[in-house]
């Protein structure tokens, strides 16, 4: 499995973004999910869809803002990112995997295959 995220930038506070992960190896039995990670925090979930395409999950902090989709047939993971606030700017990560149980969907160390990440500023 390899993932290649893109999208990222600089944008101002309410602007939107949408970010691009590319993935071979994936099949639709694999969980995606993206991650993201401040300067001197703790990486810490954002979003994943399901295997299977049976359901989407977010952080309480992102949920109604960001949207988690796939398309299939470019094997690419999208995040859309709305109403975007300085609290947002990270460096943001795609990942995936086929053998995550629900319990671990939030947990960064239980995805075995990760992108590079792209950077996500927001201004005020």
């Amino acid at each position: 499995v390899q993932l290649q995220a893109s999208g990222g930038g600089l944008v101002q506070a309410g602007g939107s973004l949408r970010l691009s992960c590319a993935a071979s190896g994936i099949t639709s039995r694999t969980t995606v999910g993206w991650f993201r990670q401040a300067p001197g925090k703790e990486r810490e979930f954002v979003a994943a869809l399901w295997r299977g395409n049976t359901g989407t999950y977010y952080s309480d902090s992102v949920k109604g803002r960001f949207t988690i989709s796939r398309d299939n047939a470019r094997s690419t993971i999208y995040l859309q990112m709305n109403s975007l606030t300085p609290e947002d700017t990270a460096v943001y990560y795609c990942a995936a995997d086929s053998r995550l149980i629900m319990s671990s969907m939030r947990m960064w160390s239980d995805y075995d295959y990760w992108g590079q990440g792209t950077q996500v500023t927001v201004s005020s």
